[in-house]
């Protein structure tokens, strides 16, 4: 049986982003949202706009993406995470941008977004000069533009043990 210091790695996410808005909140799904909590494990983590939706009752619904395995034609997915842009004026692009893990550090790399991405108010992507900023524990995430409502915290999980029970 495996130990459960090896289970816990391999369900603990080494990273999350949290939810800073109810517009950012609401613009992930919610098979894969956890109050507010969307976990990282594994990188390249890809982040960009859902464009399968439909309206019904005057409300943006996902339609979700079926997966199939191999024996059904294989689908790979564009993106980790794909979220619902609702404004007139689109914030976020189909391929936004993606978080990267090296060692100990995490960085965002922007993906060609039209808008570019937001780190602790530095520009990176879309018309910035830079397409890529360290992410420290902390670090605030605009995804757009300085109006856009999808605002997310990166949070960095380490140091995390089992412990015996009794």
């Amino acid at each position: 049986m495996t130990d459960k210091q090896e289970i816990l790695e391999k369900i603990m996410p080494l990273a999350i982003l949290k939810a800073m808005t109810p517009a950012a909140e609401q613009a992930v799904s919610q098979t894969v949202l956890l109050e507010g909590i969307v976990p990282l494990r594994t990188f390249p983590f890809r982040v960009g706009r859902e464009s399968r939706v439909k309206m019904m009752d005057g409300k943006v619904e996902r339609i979700e993406r079926v997966k199939h395995g191999a024996a059904h034609g294989s689908f790979t997915p564009n993106n980790e995470l794909y979220l619902i842009d609702e404004g007139h004026l689109l914030n976020i692009s189909r391929e936004h941008f993606q978080i990267e893990r090296d060692g100990e550090k995490f960085y965002l790399y922007d993906r060609n977004s039209a808008c570019g991405t937001l780190v602790e108010d530095r520009g990176v992507g879309g018309d910035n000069e830079e397409d890529t900023a360290e992410l420290h524990d902390g670090d605030t995430i605009t995804v757009g533009t300085r109006q856009s409502p999808y605002i997310f915290q990166f949070i960095v999980v380490t140091g995390f043990e089992v412990r015996p029970v009794g």
